[in-house]
């Protein structure tokens, strides 16, 4: 899988296999995850086909986001560059950094979103608008 949005990049976790008792797959701070854990939240039960999430970017705040059960599609867009991704594996992820835009669809009966992030929730740090992203955009370059 190759990412072509910037601020943002594929990242595959540890995984320890045993045959008869199942696969340990590891995060750690620092080493798979690129920043401090200050949050960790999941996501279920979207079992409605119209379900969205995401529709925002953050001015600050970096996340990893994995589908550890069934699969949905992440959708970027750098405000120059969209690519739309599928992550339907356990062990591999997608770093979101400061300033994307990202939506979460097409999510399987089964699936469910992890995601790590670098701080505690603050709505100031959201943009929920994407003209107000793109604003924004071009007010930092």
């Amino acid at each position: 899988m190759q990412i072509i949005t910037k601020n943002a990049y594929l990242v595959t976790l540890q995984r320890i296999i045993d045959d008869k008792d199942g696969i340990l797959t590891i995060a750690e701070s620092g080493k798979q995850i690129p920043f401090k854990i200050k949050r960790v939240y999941f996501i279920t039960d979207t079992f409605y086909k119209s379900s969205e999430r995401g529709h925002h970017a953050h001015k600050d705040l970096e996340q990893v986001i994995f589908c550890i059960n069934g699969s949905f599609k992440l959708l970027l867009n750098d405000g120059n560059n969209e690519q739309e991704v599928i992550l339907d594996k356990p062990d591999q992820g997608i770093f979101l950094g400061k300033e994307l835009w990202h939506t979460m669809s097409d999510f399987s009966d089964n699936c469910i979103i992890l995601v790590m992030s670098s701080d505690l929730f603050n709505e100031n740090d959201y943009i929920r608008d994407f003209e107000e992203f793109k604003k924004y955009l071009k007010t930092i370059n």
